[in-house]
């Protein structure tokens, strides 16, 4: 694990480069301990965290040696406390659904019958407001990210890419296989708050 600084009021810890439970119950464990002492905001993910502070209040010296000793000496990284379970009713007829299941040596209905057939955790919230990354599928799902990216991609659109599964929470470019949608919004800037999932949140896609 290591320490680094992240700008002048945070620090970067780097835990092992993967994506794996354990871990990314640690980076959460370290994130919880941070915010219960009051240091400031966090923002976990795979395999790091990033832990602000306000130098107002607490010294950079102060927030240092913390961040030291929490990557030292993790919290108990036991499984993050469940979160919410989250049901997004999906309609299967994405464009990429078919090759999915061929690629997988699957037809499409043991496709779709793995891929809502199992919860998903929230890992994190990124590269869009909204934008939770969820897994893991179901192993005999293969789905490599396309080649090229689609410069469109409808809000609500159910995707999967390298072991996980999102939900496209605004229209926007991306690069994940298609395989259905939802009418579910999971960010709406008139709501409080905007994003409907959370980090821990645990969805179930299930097939309408």
């Amino acid at each position: 694990m290591s320490v680094r600084p992240f700008g002048d009021r945070a620090f970067l810890i780097e835990l092992e480069q993967r994506i794996d439970l354990p871990i990314i119950d640690t980076a959460r464990s370290i994130a919880d301990e941070w915010e219960r002492r009051g240091l400031g905001d966090t923002i976990p993910a795979y395999a790091s965290v990033v832990l602000e502070f306000d130098p107002a209040r607490t010294s950079w010296k102060d927030a240092a040696v913390v961040a030291e000793a929490l990557a030292a000496e993790p919290p108990g990284a036991t499984a993050a406390a469940a979160g919410r379970l989250i049901e997004i009713p999906t309609i299967y007829d994405g464009p990429d659904l078919a090759e999915t299941a061929a690629r997988s040596g699957l037809a499409v209905p043991e496709l779709v019958a793995l891929h809502s057939g199992r919860e998903y955790r929230a890992f994190f919230l990124g590269f869009m407001p909204g934008l939770a990354y969820c897994g893991m599928l179901d192993p005999q799902i293969d789905a490599p990210r396309l080649a090229a990216p689609r410069a469109r991609v409808p809000a609500g659109t159910v995707a999967v890419a390298n072991g996980q599964t999102i939900v496209y929470p605004v229209d926007s470019p991306g690069g994940w296989r298609l395989i259905g949608r939802t009418e579910l919004k999971t960010f709406d800037p008139a709501r409080e708050p905007a994003a409907l999932i959370r980090a821990g949140d645990r969805l179930r896609f299930v097939s309408r």
